[in-house]
C-alpha cells in the first residue's frame, strides 16, 4: 500500500498534535491516542476506509512482529515490565516493603531524605533510562510513600534524572548511541580537532538543559520548591492519613530488597557487556568497555537481569519462609495484572509513533532550519526545533538520528565554530522535548515506575521542565553570540553560556519562591 508524502506539508505534524492536545484536554491517553493513531492512518490512506484498517493492523503488529522477523526489542521491553511488576508485587506480599519502610524510618528521618535518596540514586542506575525509570521506582516509591511524598514528586525525580544522566554519562546506552553518530558526522565534514569521545564530553559539558535538569531536580528535593499542579499534589501526599506511621510486624527483611536489586542491576550491566562484546566480535572489532555498550542489546539485558533479581527474590523467600505457596503464585498474577495499564498506553505510544514516522513529521519540522539564519542564533534554534521534534514524535533518540546530522550540516556550512554547540543544543532539546512529551517512552515508565497517574505526571513536570528550557535557550544564545560576535574561543563561550544559563534558571526559581 503506497503512502500519502507529508515530508513538505505542515499537516505532517496534525496526528501527534491531535493526541497531545486531547490527552491535555480529557487527560485520557488511550482515548487521545487512539484519535491520532485514527487521523494519521485516515491522512496516510487517503481516507480510503480498507487501507485504513490494514494501515493501523500493520501498524500494531509491526511493534511485535515485522517483515517475518519478530522486533525483540518492544517484546523484551514488555517482559521486562511485566518481570518488574511481578518483583513489586512479591515485595509487597512477602513482608519486604513493610521491612524497608522500618529501616527507612530509622535511617533516613524526614521527607527531604526521602527525596534526595530517590534523586541520588541514578549515579547509580544511570546505564538506561528504561532501567533507572523501573528500578528506582521500584527502590525509592516504599520510602517516599512513607514519608507523604506525592507519587507525581517521584514520577518527575525519575523522569528528570534518568535521560538527562544518561545523556551525559559515555558509559550508557545512550552515550555510546551518540558517540556513534558524532563519530560519523565528524569524519563527514574532515573535523580531526576532536576525537569522537572528546567531541562527546565536551558537548556534555555545553548540555544545559541535562544539567541543570538534574540541578534543579536536587533544588526541588532540597527545598521543596513547588510550582504549578505540583503545589496540589504534594499538599494532597502531606494531607493524607498517616496510615504508614504504625508499620506492620511481618518476617520480611531488608536484604529481601537489596539482593535482589543488587541482582537486577548487577546483571543488566554485565549482560549489556556481553551482548556488545559479543556483537563486538561479530564485527571483527577488539573489545573496549564503550564500544560494548555502543553495540549491546539493551532489551535483552533487561529481560535477564529481571528475571535474576526475581529468581533472588524468590530464593529470599522460600530460605525465610515468607510467603506459602498460592501466595507466591498469587503475587505472580498481581504483579503481571499491575502492569497491563502501563504496557496498553505503552503499546498505543509506540504505534503513534510509527504513525508519525511514516508521516515524516520530523523532516518537515527539520525544513524549518533555513541557511539565511543569523549565525548567532542557530544553537538556540536547532535547541527549540528539537524540543519541538521530540514533542510531537516521542522519540530522543529519533530526535538525534535526525537533527544531529541537520546540525552538523548547518554548522558547517555557516561556521565550524559553532559545529559542537550545534550538535549539544540538539542533544538538549531531544530530551527536553522528550521530557514535555506525553506520547513518550521515559515520560511513561517514569510514571509507571512511580505508580502515578501519566497525565498527572505530564502536567506536575511540564512547568520544571520549561524553567529549565528557558534558561537554556538564553545559554545557547549567549554562547552563539560570545563566539560570533564577541571572538571568544569555545570553552570561554561555553563558561559565558553555563553562567548565564544558571543566573536565569536560579533567578526564575527565586521569584516563582518569593512570590508562593
Amino acid at each position: 500500500m503506497s503512502l500519502i508524502d507529508y515530508s513538505h506539508s505542515g499537516l505532517s505534524i496534525l496526528p501527534p498534535v491531535v493526541a497531545l492536545i486531547l490527552a491535555i484536554a480529557t487527560r485520557r491517553v488511550i482515548l487521545s491516542l487512539s484519535v491520532g493513531i485514527v487521523v494519521g492512518a485516515l491522512m496516510l490512506a487517503a481516507a480510503h476506509p480498507i487501507n485504513t484498517v490494514e494501515y493501523i493492523f500493520h501498524s500494531v503488529t509491526s511493534i511485535a512482529y515485522s517483515n517475518g522477523v519478530a522486533n525483540w526489542n518492544s517484546i523484551n521491553i514488555v517482559i521486562f515490565l511485566l518481570l518488574l511488576g511481578v518483583l513489586t508485587a512479591m515485595l509487597s506480599e512477602s513482608g519486604t516493603n513493610e521491612a524497608f519502610a522500618r529501616w527507612a524510618k530509622q535511617h533516613i528521618k524526614d521527607r527531604r531524605g526521602a527525596k534526595l535518596m530517590a534523586a541520588s540514586l541514578v549515579f547509580v542506575t544511570f546505564i538506561d533510562d528504561y532501567f533507572h525509570s523501573l528500578a528506582v521506582g521500584a527502590i525509592a516509591r516504599p520510602v517516599t510513600d512513607k514519608f507523604h511524598v506525592s507519587r507525581a514528586k517521584l514520577a518527575y525525580t525519575l523522569d528528570s534524572t534518568a535521560a538527562p544522566m544518561c545523556v551525559l554519562m559515555p558509559v550508557s546506552s545512550w552515550g555510546a548511541y551518540i558517540i556513534t553518530l558524532i563519530s560519523g558526522l565528524l569524519a563527514s565534514y574532515s573535523v580531526t580537532s576532536y576525537s569522537p569521545m572528546g567531541a562527546f564530553m565536551v558537548m556534555s559539558s555545553m548540555n544545559f538543559y541535562a544539567i541543570f535538569s538534574i540541578v534543579m531536580v536536587f533544588i526541588v528535593a532540597y527545598f521543596s520548591f513547588d510550582i504549578g499542579p505540583m503545589v496540589k499534589y504534594e499538599r494532597l501526599a502531606m494531607e493524607a492519613p498517616a496510615q504508614d506511621d504504625q508499620i506492620a510486624q511481618t518476617n520480611g527483611r531488608v536484604r529481601n530488597l537489596l539482593l535482589p536489586i543488587a541482582a537486577l542491576i548487577l546483571v543488566t550491566v554485565a549482560m549489556m557487556i556481553y551482548t556488545g562484546s559479543e556483537a563486538l566480535a561479530a564485527e571483527g572489532q577488539a573489545f573496549s568497555i564503550l564500544g560494548a555498550f555502543e553495540y549491546t542489546t539493551v532489551g535483552i539485558s533487561l529481560v535477564v537481569g529481571g528475571l535474576s533479581s526475581v529468581f533472588v527474590l524468590s530464593l529470599c523467600i522460600w530460605r525465610d519462609g515468607l510467603l506459602s505457596l498460592p501466595a507466591y503464585v498469587r503475587s505472580w498474577g498481581l504483579g503481571v495484572r499491575s502492569m497491563f495499564g502501563a504496557i496498553l498506553i505503552l503499546i498505543f505510544a509506540w504505534t503513534i509513533n510509527n504513525v508519525v514516522s511514516d508521516m515524516k513529521t520530523g523532516v518537515y519540522l527539520s525544513h524549518l532550519i533555513s541557511d539565511s539564519l543569523p549565525i548567532a542564533v542557530i544553537p538556540a534554534l536547532l535547541f527549540v526545533l528539537s524540543i519541538a521534534m521530540a514533542f510531537c514524535t516521542g522519540t530522543s533518540w529519533g530526535t538525534f538520528g535526525i537533527m544531529l546530522p541537520i546540525a552538523a550540516a548547518i554548522a558547517a556550512t555557516s561556521s565550524m565554530e559553532m559545529m559542537i554547540p550545534s550538535l549539544s543544543a540538539v542533544m538538549a532539546g531531544a530530551v527536553c522535548g522528550d521530557h514535555c512529551s506525553p506520547i513518550s517512552d521515559t515520560t511513561i515508565l517514569s510514571s509507571t515506575g512511580a505508580r502515578c497517574d501519566h497525565m498527572v505526571h505530564v502536567i506536575t513536570q511540564l512547568p520544571y521542565a520549561l524553567t529549565v528550557a528557558v534558561a537554556s535557550i538564553v545559554g545557547y544564545l549567549v554562547i552563539g553570540f560570545a563566539i560570533t560576535d564577541g571572538g571568544y574561543t569555545l570553552s570561554v563561550a561555553a563558561s559565558f553560556g553555563f553562567v548565564a544559563t544558571a543566573i536565569i534558571m536560579l533567578t526564575t526559581i527565586l521569584l516563582l519562591k518569593k512570590r508562593d
